[in-house]
């Protein structure tokens, strides 16, 4: 029996408010958008990497007038509670279906930019029928491995003792450089800091370095979903390179694919775009793709 104990522990203005909820003994972070007769069905939204749950502010109005959200920060990102074991996508993917457990989701939509892309898939890939769809993008997922320099070196790193030394703070302070014209509040800048201080930014590293094996797991398991898959990228994103999502679409059955003009931080910098990619996908974009029949538990909820 999963705990889905929720205890509200931080208070902010503004219409992101995270709480805490226990899952699977895990201390995890979460935000829910308000119910409204408009909504239609429900979505997760998985944090990306290194921000947390806060990167959805930009949007997260809009993309709550079509669906109930539930934005998560993944156990070891934001934070949320780390467990090693869970610290690779096909792992992750499998904590992905104890979200949607606890809160009662038996058919949602995902959105899984950055960190969040090979963990959908691998969830995708394992249950199918579970998801109407996923939205992904901006994560790695090419083999061989097709990554910007900065990220490949984390990827490759054989020891995490410098990322340890250097402090959380001031490598999110450089990953937060790329962004070109979103203005973070305040709020989310603070958080993202918080999120990765000490040594949770050098443990988080653990979650990429698995990468070499893990996607060579994907590349296989990509042909046999079956569930319609909208990928979003920068067109211009140095640190995930467009070969990715180029490489997504190639090889899965049901996709569509947005290059948007943008670096790595899509879903802020070009977030008018994106909410509405993924607004449009939402109210019928994704059954296009496939017949009606995961579509139907959408219409019917």
């Amino acid at each position: 029996m999963l705990n889905t104990e929720a205890t509200t522990r931080v208070s902010v203005h503004g219409p992101i408010q995270p709480s805490f909820r226990t899952i699977d003994g895990l201390d995890m972070r979460f935000a829910e958008s308000q119910r409204t007769g408009t909504q239609k069905g429900e979505a997760l939204l998985l944090s990306p990497w290194p921000e947390s749950l806060y990167a959805f502010e930009p949007m997260w109005s809009r993309l709550a007038e079509t669906a109930h959200l539930i934005a998560i920060d993944l156990p070891g990102f934001g934070r949320s509670e780390r467990k090693d074991a869970l610290m690779s996508p096909r792992a992750m993917g499998e904590f992905i279906i104890r979200v949607a457990d606890s809160f009662g989701f038996e058919h949602p939509h995902i959105v899984g930019p950055d960190v969040g892309t090979a963990a959908a898939l691998f969830a995708a890939g394992a249950h199918p029928g579970r998801f109407l769809s996923l939205v992904v993008g901006s994560g790695g997922t090419a083999v061989p491995i097709q990554l910007g320099d900065s990220l490949r070196e984390r990827v490759f790193a054989q020891d995490l003792e410098p990322y340890r030394r250097i402090g959380g703070r001031p490598s999110v302070e450089r990953a937060l450089q790329m962004l070109e014209r979103y203005t973070l509040s305040d709020t989310a800048r603070e958080d993202y800091l918080v999120s990765y201080e000490g040594d949770r930014y050098a443990e988080s590293i653990r979650y990429v370095q698995s990468y070499p094996t893990e996607l060579e797991i994907l590349r296989d398991l990509l042909p046999q979903i079956q569930t319609p898959v909208q990928i979003i990228g920068g067109s211009r994103d140095k640190v995930v390179p467009p070969v990715n999502a180029e490489y997504l679409h190639e090889r899965l059955a049901h996709s569509e694919l947005h290059l948007i003009d943008s670096g790595h931080f899509a879903w802020e910098d070009a977030a008018d775009e994106y909410a509405s990619l993924v607004t449009a996908w939402w109210a019928g974009g994704y059954q296009s793709l496939r017949g009606a029949t995961v579509g139907m538990a959408f219409d019917e909820k």
